[in-house]
């Protein structure tokens, strides 16, 4: 929502600078994303009337102008514009004026002819990217009056970026209320004069066949004399500094209405209007050329506005093109209406239509509305279109269908101990008065009932939110939290998300979040089992379906972040994944789940460590630092994994993940010069954390002995590695594996497995024999098992 800071002014005016006043707003829950000036600095600019036009001598694309800029006598100006013409009123750039772009402006000879100042166009002083010509200015412009004061260029632009719940506040009315609630300022809206309607002049029949999608709806017929005169000068500066571009008289009005009350209009050429309307949902087979010039075919699920010869426009998202307006329509039909949110939700975004009118329709519209918006449109219209009449106004309303605004208990002691801080109990009552809240009751409890724009209050719980940003969240009191401290003993602990991503911080990676809905082509590129969970109302088609791994936003992110000169990622994300397995309750199963990427070289740019890019054994090292004891590593064939660079991880007999490189023939998929790693690991076992056991400090010096296997090729390393540790008496400390080859020496299609065996007893020093002991007793059990042969 964009808004001026002048025009809220006039609704508002708290004693507050426009920074302070978004901090105000901020605090209050409605944030002020942006706070920019409506135009930049210059000065020394003032409104010129040009008295005579002559051809410039010397040269045929300039004009030489006498303009009064209400000095004593008038300035010689050297102007090449192509539209300056006698009488015309234009801003004039004084000597000595700074414009934007650091052009000074000073006294010169163009061609041999004095020039005392210049002309300006829109896009010289930074008002307009383009312009064809001088900035035309009303006619009532004072000569000689500054240009910033004339058009109000000092004001200020406010953006504020607004929840789903807030619809209330996507008019100037619904900000200026929240204004005055939250600075205690009097609100003194606009004066509406209602129009006599001619009751002879006539209206249309309208019927409502879809009433649960149109409860109400309203319209009124009327005659404008001149509906092709300009949009007035003030009307057009506020829709621009509202986000949106003026266009003729009848559409500016609608779009002033709407953005100075809430309520939505759409304008009907009458004559293009056969018969009556009737408020339906679309026919199979009916199709509907729009304002935006698409042609769409309509399906069930879309509310029409239709006449007897067919749809005229989608209901609250957009009019269509054969019942459109021109600056020529003198006789229109004027809709305002009431659609319910769930008959339009996602609609505009499925059909590719975007609209001021759709957006506040799905969030909700006060449903009062109707006939203030008519009357204040049509106020406007014959105000400005040289006169007119209108018909009285239709208003049908299916009140069963409307939403209710239910009473709701609210008790001061339940808001205190929810805040967690003390407010007085007249406070909370001001509050709740100044928002619009009917209270009834005493000061131990109240009914309150919420007023007609606000839809979001269904709840106890949304009062005491109200009362609390109203206080100010920056006013609310720190307090140090007080919890018992008692001594507990627990024989494993739980590891929590900090902890882990502290590690994985250690070593470089740095946490990301990525949308829960990902593209289909991601799914099946990456995923074990491609997800088939289709989001019936997707954002866009290439957030179509829900996850069923991390990776696929894990490599979207990687891209991104290629795409911008980031050669070395690592980056890792929590996140719930979406399984079509159901469980108990019917529902999708939603494992929570640890993912992580790791790209490019082992170590950062240096002169001192040759460059190498990252292998599985560095993926691996990382993972095995977050794992559970007792968790294995076992080859796998993953279809988005290198089949020989790529392992499953178990532990307590399940799979908990994977890890690996991306398969090869994914790479031109992502146009990657290498390959990345990559892991996924589910969360619940990542949080078991066995505490450290006590053992006697040893008091003899280990011994090592190193045995070098030879076994076939298949057979895992790990799956060796465990045989011995399992098989290792209590007096080896470790098993550790630290070499693999093949090569001379070797038989082909074998491979040398080295394990260094650590052996250190805590009573006494071993003999030689008894090391010899131990040694052939793992060689035994690795040529039972495993038909190893002592290289």
């Amino acid at each position: 929502m964009k808004f001026s800071e002048a025009w809220l002014r006039t609704w508002v005016d708290p004693d507050l600078d426009a920074a302070e006043l978004a901090h105000v707003l901020t605090m209050g829950g409605l944030e002020v994303e942006a706070l920019s000036p409506c135009a930049p600095p210059f000065d020394q600019v003032v409104v010129g009337q040009i008295l005579t036009v002559e051809k410039h001598p010397q040269a045929d694309r300039l004009n030489c102008l006498t303009v009064d800029v209400g000095t004593s006598e008038p300035l010689p100006i050297v102007c090449g514009a192509p539209n300056v013409a006698v009488g015309m009123k234009a801003p004039c750039a004084l000597v000595g004026a700074v414009l934007p772009g650091d052009l000074t402006i000073k006294a010169a000879k163009v061609r041999g002819i004095e020039s005392q100042g210049m002309m300006c166009s829109a896009r010289e002083l930074g008002l307009n990217e383009e312009s064809e010509g001088l900035l035309a200015l009303d006619a009532q412009a004072p000569v000689g009056q500054s240009l910033r004061v004339w058009l109000d260029l000092d004001d200020q632009q406010f953006t504020l970026k607004l929840t789903p719940n807030r619809a209330d506040c996507l008019s100037m009315r619904g900000v200026a209320r929240e204004v005055a609630a939250l600075t205690q300022c009097s609100l003194t809206p606009p004066i509406f004069i209602s129009r006599e309607a001619n009751p002879e002049f006539g209206t249309r029949t309208v019927q409502i066949d879809a009433r649960e999608g149109c409860a109400r709806y309203g319209g009124r017929v009327i005659h404008l004399e001149q509906p092709d005169q300009p949009t007035p000068d003030w009307m057009v500066r506020r829709l621009e500094r509202a986000g949106l571009r003026a266009k003729a008289l009848v559409v500016d009005v609608t779009n002033y209405v709407m953005l100075e009350l809430g309520q939505p209009l759409h304008a009907f050429a009458d004559a293009a209007l056969t018969g009556n309307l009737t408020v339906r949902w679309a026919r199979e087979g009916e199709s509907l050329t729009v304002l935006s010039g698409q042609t769409l075919a309509l399906t069930a699920d879309l509310l029409v506005v239709a006449d007897e010869a067919g749809p005229q426009a989608l209901a609250g998202l957009m009019g269509g093109q054969n019942s459109a307006v021109s600056a020529q329509t003198q006789d229109i039909f004027l809709e305002a209406a009431w659609f319910s949110p769930g008959a339009l939700a996602g609609r505009a975004r499925r059909l590719g239509l975007a609209s001021e009118a759709a957006f506040r329709f799905e969030r909700g519209v006060d449903a009062s509305l109707t006939q203030e918006a008519l009357e204040r449109a049509t106020q406007l219209l014959l105000d400005y279109a040289g006169g007119g009449q209108a018909g009285p106004i239709l208003d049908l309303v299916h009140p069963e269908k409307l939403p209710r605004r239910l009473p709701v208990r609210v008790r001061p002691d339940r808001v205190r101990r929810l805040l967690g801080f003390e407010v007085a109990v007249d406070t909370m009552r001001q509050i709740l008065t100044r928002l619009g809240v009917g209270l009834e009751g005493n000061d131990v409890g109240w009914t309150a009932t919420a007023p007609t724009w606000r839809v979001d209050l269904e709840r106890e719980v949304d009062y005491v939110e109200e009362i609390a940003r109203c206080v100010g969240y920056d006013q609310i009191p720190m307090q140090v939290p007080r919890a018992p401290l008692r001594a507990i003993h627990l024989p494993e602990r739980e590891r929590s998300r900090q902890t882990v991503a502290q590690r994985l911080q250690a070593r470089g990676f740095q946490e990301v979040i990525t949308y829960s809905f990902v593209p289909p082509e991601g799914e099946q590129r990456l995923a074990m089992q491609p997800s088939i969970l289709n989001l019936l109302n997707p954002l866009s088609q290439d957030l179509a379906v829900m996850r069923s791994t991390l990776s696929v936003g894990l490599m979207e992110t990687l891209v991104f972040n290629l795409k911008r000169k980031q050669e070395q990622v690592r980056i890792f994300e929590w996140g719930r994944c979406f399984l079509p397995a159901r469980d108990t309750d019917g529902l999708c199963a939603q494992p929570l789940r640890l993912g992580g990427l790791w790209y490019g070289t082992r170590f950062p740019e240096q002169w001192g460590i040759e460059s190498e890019s990252a292998d599985f054994f560095d993926l691996k090292g990382v993972v095995e630092e977050l794992l559970p004891s007792g968790a294995s590593f076992v080859s796998t064939q993953h279809p988005a994994l290198h089949p020989g660079r790529s392992a499953e991880v178990w532990w307590n007999g399940q799979s908990i993940g994977w890890l690996g490189e991306l398969h090869p023939r994914l790479g031109p998929s992502y146009d990657l010069s290498r390959m990345p790693l990559l892991f996924e690991l589910e969360w619940i076992p990542l949080t078991r954390e066995s505490w450290p056991e006590y053992g006697p400090t040893p008091r003899f010096q280990p011994v090592r002995r190193d045995l070098a296997l030879v076994v076939e090729e298949s057979i895992p390393a790990m799956t060796l590695w465990d045989a011995l540790r399992a098989a290792a008496p209590k007096n080896v400390a470790d098993i550790l594996l630290f070499d693999v080859y093949q090569g001379a020496g070797v038989e082909e299609g074998k491979k040398s497995l080295a394990f260094c065996v650590k052996i250190q007893d805590t009573e006494r020093s071993s003999t030689e024999g008894e090391l010899e002991q131990i040694c052939q007793e793992l060689i035994g059990v690795a040529e039972r098992r495993f038909g190893a042969v002592l290289r």
